[in-house]
């Protein structure tokens, strides 16, 4: 595959891989997956909206929903410039599938570690990889597949 494949703009050229040491356990991800499947009431009553958060490994630190899957990764980077809420060594869950432009948006972040209720896309799953972030999709009850760099889920100390 040509270098050129995995950008999807001009700007996508300036993601950097993602160095960081965040682990995360399997429970962790079941927890938090679990509050933020349940954070979302407008979602819950209607079904017709998406959901993002940024995470620390044991709670949602930024929560949005939108109507558009890439409408809310930027709000909650939003929010973290307005707010000055630190974004590297965090995790992002979102309800949308997972592609080459959102996982862009989180390397420019430095963030480690993006789950997905949904499925990523194969290019999605490839620019993962690329940028050295774990990837996370699939979530049902105690279920998850880990597409790439499955190093940072360590083994739960239960």
């Amino acid at each position: 595959m040509r270098k050129r494949d995995f950008f999807y703009s001009a700007a996508d050229a300036l993601s950097q891989k993602v160095e960081s040491r965040l682990e995360i356990s399997a429970d962790e991800v079941f927890v938090l997956a679990n509050e933020f499947q349940h954070s979302s009431q407008v979602y819950l009553a209607t079904h017709g909206v998406h959901s993002a958060a940024l995470c620390d490994r044991k709670n949602i630190v930024v929560f949005s929903e939108d109507i558009g899957r890439h409408n809310t990764i930027d709000k909650i980077f939003g929010k973290c410039l307005l707010e000055d809420i630190p974004t590297h060594d965090r995790v992002v869950i979102t309800s949308g599938r997972i592609s080459s432009e959102i996982l862009h948006k989180v390397a420019k972040r430095g963030i480690p570690i993006i789950i997905s209720i949904s499925v990523p896309t194969n290019l999605g799953v490839r620019i993962a990889d690329n940028l050295g972030i774990t990837l996370i999709g699939s979530i049902r009850g105690k279920r998850m597949n880990v597409y790439t760099n499955d190093w940072r889920i360590v083994c739960d100390t239960k």
